[in-house]
């Protein structure tokens, strides 16, 4: 268990470091898992992997997603008519570890986390072969009873910065964080745009 756990942790700073070394960005897609059912989802990360991904966000269904545009609402309510749970999810990983090295983040909000038991999610998610969690409404300060056990089980922390972020709390966030940093690109909810904030490429 203690090699597979430092594994799973090592994956993404791995792949960022081989990316690194060849001056190249990470493709990050985002699927929402169980849509339209877990069996097609897997075979969608394996694609995604062969198709160039670095890494794979699977975004877990939860009934109110409040930081996410029409497209990704619809996503979550046929995740959940799937029954894309928590521990279904995780048995999929289980299922795709046995086929792929790809580093994998579970990217989603906090109640079905709660609902679950953060303790035994940690334990649940690295043994899965999960390498980390980014819960968007979960900011530092409040993350403590998921950040100890997720990091004493070896996964990384990601948390998320805003345009309107000021300079000084995004250092306390990057502190906090491990992983990487989710930058939000946009002020508002997730969907298509016809163009970015001028100030993009500056904030980041």
């Amino acid at each position: 268990m203690t090699n597979r756990i430092k594994m799973a942790h090592g994956r993404i700073a791995a792949k960022f470091a081989e990316l690194r070394a060849r001056d190249e960005a990470a493709l990050i897609p985002f699927i929402v898992a169980g849509d339209p059912n877990l069996d097609r989802t897997a075979e969608l990360v394996l694609e995604l992997e062969a198709r160039g991904a670095d890494l794979i966000e699977l975004g877990v269904p939860f009934s109110d997603p409040m930081a996410d545009g029409p497209a990704n609402q619809r996503a979550a309510a046929r995740g959940l008519a799937a029954g894309a749970t928590l521990p279904a999810i995780l048995s999929m990983v289980t299922e795709l570890r046995r086929r792929t090295q790809i580093p994998m983040i579970l990217f989603g909000y906090y109640n079905p986390i709660f609902r679950y038991g953060c303790d035994r999610l940690g334990a649940d998610a690295a043994r899965a072969g999960i390498d980390g969690l980014l819960v968007v409404d979960l900011p530092p300060e409040e993350a403590p009873e998921l950040a100890r056990p997720a990091r004493a089980a070896g996964l990384d922390i990601i948390y998320l910065l805003a345009p309107t972020t000021p300079l000084e709390r995004s250092r306390i966030i990057a502190r906090s964080a491990s992983g990487f940093l989710y930058y939000v690109s946009v002020a508002g909810v997730t969907g298509a745009r016809t163009d970015l904030a001028h100030d993009l490429r500056a904030n980041v």
